[in-house]
């Protein structure tokens, strides 16, 4: 089991954003995501913000230990073959310790304003799907190559299209929602890892919960449902994780 923190990058401070990354770090968490949008998703509309990859390239330097990565990227916003250098240059930067978070875009507002095509769902999971073997394409030429197979993960929880690309190239999958639901989609992703060919057991199962505090009580379930990370959400600009240190003593019980 491991445990990681999503920091939303919005409403705060650059050195707030900062002293909550080293905080996770400290308290012993193993993973720090950021996301990848350019305008906040809850809270005022147009408040502040920080771009994801550029931060996850400074994150690379300011932690020692955790592994870092975007809860997702948004496979929209970036050419597949530059996203690949991206993840290969803060892998080289953290030392070995990005995980390649993708996905297939949804905030209308980010294609709006930064004048990307939103088209609509279908359209882009299409594109996701075709942008896959291109970044794992570039990554096997890139000089110099990676320091590690990069870890891939991909969120979402369609079960038609997005779980069939998870069989197919992910690493870690991520999904959302409560115990019961999260188990059904992991049925899914097994079903479709059969179809493909490929062990269900080699993708990790990840869940994201957005009330840490509250949803403790839950662990239990989610491990049953079978989560192998549980991902918690923190806002700015306080950044309060008051309950990692009950979340981490959990997760020490699990696997000792």
């Amino acid at each position: 089991m491991r445990i990681a923190v999503q920091i939303h990058p919005q409403h705060a401070e650059w050195n707030e954003i900062t002293d909550a990354v080293k905080r996770a770090e400290d308290m012993g968490v193993d993973i720090v995501y950021n996301w990848d949008h350019f305008y906040p998703l809850y809270g005022d509309g147009d408040g502040k913000h920080f771009e994801c990859w550029t931060m996850l390239a400074a994150w690379a330097e300011m932690t020692e230990r955790v592994e870092i990565g975007a809860l997702v990227t948004c496979n929209s916003y970036r050419n597949p073959e530059l996203v690949a250098d991206m993840a290969r240059t803060v892998d080289h930067i953290s030392d070995g310790r990005l995980i390649l978070g993708i996905g297939s875009g949804w905030f209308e507002k980010d294609y709006d304003q930064y004048g990307y095509e939103f088209g609509n769902a279908p359209g882009r999971l299409k594109h996701l799907d075709a942008a896959m073997p291109r970044i794992k394409s570039r990554l096997a030429k890139l000089n110099p190559a990676p320091t590690r197979d990069i870890p891939v993960l991909i969120g979402g929880g369609g079960e038609k299209v997005t779980l069939r690309i998870t069989s197919e190239h992910a690493d870690i999958w991520h999904g959302f929602g409560p115990a019961a639901q999260f188990a059904h989609k992991n049925k899914v992703l097994d079903e479709w890892c059969t179809k493909v060919g490929r062990d269900p057991a080699s993708i990790e199962r990840s869940v994201g919960v957005q009330h840490p505090r509250n949803d403790l009580k839950n662990a239990d379930a989610f491990l049953e449902a079978g989560a192998g990370q549980i991902t918690l959400g923190y806002g700015g600009p306080d950044f309060s994780m008051g309950s990692v240190p009950d979340w981490i003593k959990w997760r020490d019980g699990i696997n000792a």
